[in-house]
């Protein structure tokens, strides 16, 4: 069973949808117990930093996700309240990454929010999806960026810099882009997820 973790953001229909087109069994829960018992856990989302990791803190969630051993796939703002810090709300997040999270600083030829299709480069880091990934294009919608560090295992280029499109530490995973709204290749990488060891 997969868990997603349903903390009030957005978005999290489309993962949603995503595992069902794959096929896999999953719930939409909060519960701890249920959570902490799944296979493996999805911490998908759209939405601010700051208000999301209070209702985090609020419901004990935040404790709950550092505690999990099973894998655990953060998407999009699920990432990057993976992280040790966003400068969304100045706020401090899970800290399962060391990495901080910045605020994307436009440039002539590149608006903010980054959105629509990029390509990801994966690193030497990466040993958890497919290689056919390695150049591919996947679908962005955000302001903020991770900066690459020791986790990542996939950049894109953005706004005159690199910044961390895949993560992974331990038990933890994590992708920037939206790989439930990024076709062909974003089932690989949520299938890849599926088959890592639990």
């Amino acid at each position: 069973m997969i868990a997603v973790i349903d903390y009030n953001a957005g978005n999290i229909r489309s993962v949603l949808y995503a595992l069902e087109r794959i096929g896999v069994e999953h719930v939409l829960t909060s519960d701890h117990d249920v959570i902490r018992a799944a296979d493996k856990v999805i911490f998908p989302g759209v939405g601010a930093a700051k208000s999301t990791m209070a209702h985090l803190n609020e419901t004990g969630l935040s404790d709950l996700i550092r505690s999990l051993k099973q894998p655990v796939f953060g998407i999009c703002v699920g990432m990057q309240l993976l992280c040790s810090h966003s400068e969304e709300g100045d706020v401090d997040c899970i800290g399962i990454f060391p990495e901080r999270v910045r605020k994307f600083t436009p440039s002539p030829t590149e608006k903010v929010p980054h959105m629509g299709w990029n390509n990801v480069t994966l690193t030497d880091r990466n040993d958890w999806v497919s290689d056919e990934v390695d150049g591919d294009f996947c679908y962005y919608v955000h302001s903020y960026y991770v900066e690459p560090g020791p986790d990542t295992v996939a950049t894109t280029h953005y706004c005159g810099h690199d910044f961390a499109a895949m993560m992974q530490r331990d038990n933890f995973y994590a992708a920037q882009f939206h790989p439930e709204k990024s076709a062909r290749v974003g089932e690989r990488i949520i299938r890849d997820f599926l088959a890592v060891a639990g």
